[in-house]
């Protein structure tokens, strides 16, 4: 019946019948209850004499179950006082002590209840139970009462544990819609930074020999046929390892490129300097590192980025200008990566997005070290020191 039934607020399942119908068969089963009670208790030597008035109160009764939905409280208190009348009023009573409990603090159920009690233990002063003496009477109304609130408080309890499950998977479905928006962004960043990281060391050197062809047209048909097959190569390779970025992203692998080979480690430095070097960068390379076969593979191949990128930024904003590389540390104390390049004329050999630096910054912190950048006395300054445990 609506008057036992959880809050209208809730959602009904389809398929289910309409609300009102369950209201209707409830009134009419305290209906159904209330006539019961009013014929068994004709039996009695004094039960024609109340007859009126038990259908009257047992009317009134079951007229009060409709209101007691939406005003608990104030309908469980007129059917307690109607109690006092008549045993009529005694199945309508119940039902609004249970709504009572299922709907209020566990304050105004115990009130509730005990309005109940005291109405029907007036109501036996005068006009007793035949063959059931005060004693057993308070007892049973006492248990049925406490009883009554204890369901409705448990009720109320698992439909508020309910309602709290239920706003908690919404919460859960809703934070795993995030955190798959997160996750597609921090798999974006990735491929960006890693296509940074691989492209664009690789496509400065081409436009570094692409430079050269144009301000030097009277060079030799050797020399030109050998800067284009330079570029020619680099176009190669440049494809090649955008092809093994985009794979390496996609199956979620970083330690070993699609081909068997390997993932540039801290001993390829040496071959990235001589490449540059090629390409016509002046650059002073000095290396001091003790154990490097103890170096991680992770931390190694971060500086091999960092030294990619001062590199990078070299030929882009001081083409020309000599790069100081110093590369220091040992096992416990750390690796410190130094790069030192005068200040270029403001305009760069190359087009870039601006943040390379930042996506380095990340990789730098993400390995647990720190990067510093920036201008100090006329020249550009990359400086990273990252963790090296013993």
């Amino acid at each position: 019946m609506n008057a036992t039934c959880s809050n209208e607020s809730e959602l009904r399942i389809p398929g289910e019948p309409p609300r009102w119908v369950g209201d209707v068969v409830g009134v009419a089963s305290v209906g159904v209850l209330t006539a019961a009670t009013i014929f068994g208790r004709q039996s009695g030597p004094d039960g024609s004499r109340y007859l009126i008035l038990d259908v009257i109160v047992g009317i009134v009764a079951v007229g009060l179950i409709v209101p007691l939905a939406r005003r608990p409280v104030q309908s469980a208190l007129a059917l307690a006082a109607l109690a006092v009348l008549s045993p009529a009023a005694t199945p309508p009573s119940t039902v609004g002590t249970l709504t009572v409990a299922q709907r209020r603090p566990l304050k105004t159920a115990v009130l509730i209840a005990l309005a109940g009690t005291v109405g029907h233990l007036i109501q036996w002063l005068w006009r007793p139970v035949e063959g059931l003496n005060l004693f057993w009477y308070v007892i049973v109304d006492v248990a049925v009462h406490a009883a009554l609130m204890a369901w409705g408080q448990w009720a109320q309890a698992r439909r508020a544990l309910l309602g709290s499950l239920r706003e908690r998977a919404l919460r859960a479905e809703s934070e795993q819609g995030r955190r798959v928006a997160e996750a597609r962004m921090l798999e974006r960043t990735k491929m960006a930074r890693e296509m940074h990281d691989v492209l664009a060391h690789r496509l400065s050197l081409l436009a570094t020999y692409a430079g050269a062809l144009e301000y030097r047209p009277d060079s030799s048909p050797e020399k030109l046929a050998q800067a284009a097959g330079v570029i020619r190569t680099g176009v190669h390779q440049a494809l090649d390892e955008l092809r093994e970025v985009i794979s390496v992203l996609r199956d979620g692998e970083i330690d070993e490129l699609p081909g068997g080979r390997p993932q540039p480690t801290f001993g390829d430095l040496d071959a990235l300097v001589q490449e540059s070097r090629d390409a016509g960068s002046a650059i002073s390379y000095a290396a001091e590192v003790s154990a490097a076969e103890t170096l991680p593979p992770a931390t190694g191949r971060t500086a091999y980025r960092v030294v990619q990128e001062g590199l990078t930024n070299a030929r882009k904003h001081a083409a020309g200008r000599p790069v100081s590389v110093v590369v220091k540390g040992r096992p416990g104390d750390g690796l410190v990566i130094e790069l030192r390049n005068p200040g270029g004329n403001g305009v760069p050999a190359a087009p870039g997005s601006g943040t390379g630096l930042v996506g380095l910054t990340e990789r730098v912190n993400l390995a647990g070290g720190t990067l510093d950048h920036g201008k100090t006395a006329g020249e550009f300054r990359l400086h990273a020191a990252l963790p090296w445990p013993e």
